[in-house]
């Protein structure tokens, strides 16, 4: 079983990234091969809307997204972590999100054999406000990044009301949900995908 961490925060040490770690943490003690990708390392282009991943799948784009294509087709779990920036993801996070398209040409456009619906995609999301939509862009967003790299979107963890560095550790009871949840993952639990409405948050 491998499970991927994707973490999309510019912030280090910040909400996002602790609440990441638990869910990886609790993958790891059930067994599962656990690697984390910090996309604030890496140097991403956003998309440039050439078209060529519509002739053969590949992105003509040479830069850190090159490898992470081949991670996010090999792993059984995919887990976006991010803070809300503006309703919606960080700007790292969609940059690489938009990468993807390569990978929606791969499989829409161009039909390629891909890897299979029986993996599953995990939202989680930390933001500073209580609103009722703060949570709807990213939802949104995730919905269609893990269609594109055909993960089923099986579970999201979202945490209002934290935005000091830190402010997460106050609510030890989502952590343990966190890794609560990347354990059953890692031993093979196969979770009922979210029927998505976005503005049921």
């Amino acid at each position: 079983m491998k499970v991927l961490g994707i973490w999309g925060s510019p912030r280090r040490g910040g909400n996002s990234e602790v609440l990441l770690d638990a869910f990886l943490q609790g993958a790891s003690q059930g067994g599962a091969e656990v690697e984390k990708v910090s996309l604030r390392e890496l140097k991403i282009s956003p998309c440039l809307e050439i078209y060529h991943c519509f002739k053969d799948g590949t992105c003509p784009i040479k830069d850190d997204m090159l490898p992470l294509y081949d991670k996010l087709l090999a792993a059984d779990v995919v887990a976006l972590a991010s803070p809300i920036f503006f309703y919606s993801v960080s700007a790292q996070a969609k940059a690489m999100i938009d990468r993807t398209q390569a990978l929606w040409a791969r499989r829409y456009a161009i039909k390629q054999d891909f890897p299979g619906g029986n993996r599953q995609g995990v939202l989680l999301c930390t933001g500073a406000t209580r609103g009722k939509l703060l949570f709807v862009g990213c939802r949104l967003t995730a919905k269609y990044f893990f269609d594109a790299i055909n993960v089923r979107y099986a579970a999201e963890i979202l945490v209002r009301g934290v935005d000091e560095k830190g402010a997460i550790e106050a609510r030890p009871e989502v952590l343990e949900q966190a890794r609560d949840l990347g354990r059953r993952l890692a031993g093979g639990e196969v979770l009922t995908p979210i029927k998505m409405d976005p503005l049921a948050v």
